[in-house]
């Protein structure tokens, strides 16, 4: 083996450049300092004037949270990877000799944004530099929800119900250790979906019912460009229909159409877009125990061209960037979302930006 030399380094980073380091991509499109008054505000680290070690830069720290969120990282394998690998070294403008924030570190970061409810912030904040960029909310919005998996909990009927209303079991109380690991806000739900064609041909008459724990993220996208420009997260059992009315419109679409599946069709919906001046192009349900009107049918089957497009960013959120919940609470599952949100919208204007630079 030889010995390295002076430019081994600089050399392997090239080539990482040309093998097409997302991250690098990430730092010539992205101006993160836009987000640093926003993290200094929530991060309130110390001036140094008390001594003691400098805090690390908070737009540093964001950068971390941006690549774990990537790669779907616990915080010790996110300490680990900074260590090893050269490429999220240069996205975080760190040497070989500085100090890398150790998981506790990333952690409380973590915890200092979500006690200070900054994700909004955040999240706005980069919705902002899209705007400014020229991607305007245009040709109408699209609406929908996923489900988002978290640590199954191991309750006993009685503390189930005693969550579900609200209360915390009283064998809970006195132990905090115990509670402090248990998700009272994430729910069981159902996931249905199509029955699969068995080996033999056929299909079974009744689909499939799967057991869900976990959380819900509610999105509205913009048709033209697909970016998120609302988003709510709750448990897996809330309605999706009744979260249109709770904020998730986006009033600053160029267009008033908006596009869902039969989920979102109530009245209390209808009549609450018409007096918003929004357009529904929310699917119609099929009439009970009657055939689907055939001009219904149609009209649907048209919908579904164009609603369909916001699966596809539920798609690249889980098959990309592996959205899973591995904390406990609603308030840091939101913190979670958000990222992932943010995150997505990065990586669209990346795409977008590299395909207006080729036409």
């Amino acid at each position: 083996m030889k010995q390295p030399g002076f430019f081994d380094v600089e050399e392997r980073l090239a080539r990482l450049s040309g093998l097409g380091d997302q991250l690098e991509a990430f730092s010539r499109t992205v101006d993160f300092e836009v987000f640093r008054p926003d993290l200094e505000l929530a991060l309130a680290y110390s001036d140094g004037s008390k001594g003691g070690r400098p805090p690390f830069d908070p737009v540093l720290m964001f950068k971390i949270l941006v690549i774990q969120t990537l790669n779907n990282l616990s915080d010790e394998r996110t300490e680990y990877l900074i260590n090893d690998r050269l490429s999220f070294m240069r996205f975080l403008g760190l040497g070989l000799s500085d100090r890398v924030p150790d998981a506790k570190t990333v952690w409380l970061c973590q915890k200092r944004l979500t006690q200070a409810g900054a994700i909004e912030r955040l999240f706005d904040r980069f919705d902002a530099t899209l705007r400014n960029a020229g991607y305007l909310p245009m040709s109408g919005q699209i609406l929908d929800a996923t489900l988002v998996a978290a640590p199954k909990q191991r309750n006993t009927n009685a503390e189930k119900a005693d969550l579900r209303a609200g209360r915390i079991p009283e064998d809970w109380q006195d132990k905090p250790a115990k509670m402090s690991h248990k998700d009272r806000h994430a729910r069981w739900t159902l996931k249905f979906t199509k029955a699969k064609r068995q080996d033999d041909g056929t299909i079974p008459s009744s689909d499939l019912a799967i057991p869900f724990f976990g959380y819900k993220s509610h999105v509205s996208i913009d048709r033209k460009f697909r970016f998120i420009r609302k988003w709510k997260t709750t448990d897996a059992a809330a309605s999706d229909g009744a979260r249109l009315r709770e904020g998730l419109l986006d009033k600053t679409n160029t267009a008033s159409s908006v596009w869902a599946d039969t989920a979102y069709r109530s009245k209390a919906n209808e009549d609450f877009m018409d007096k918003e001046g929004f357009v529904s192009k929310v699917h119609r349900k099929k009439p009970h125990l009657k055939p689907m009107p055939r001009h219904i049918q149609k009209s649907n089957a048209g919908k579904s061209v164009i609603r369909s497009r916001v699966e596809h960013v539920f798609a690249d959120q889980k098959s990309q960037t592996g959205l899973f919940i591995r904390t406990v609470g609603i308030t840091r599952a939101t913190m979670r979302i958000g990222l992932a949100n943010i995150v997505y919208n990065m990586r669209r204007f990346l795409f977008l930006e590299r395909l207006n630079a080729s036409a």
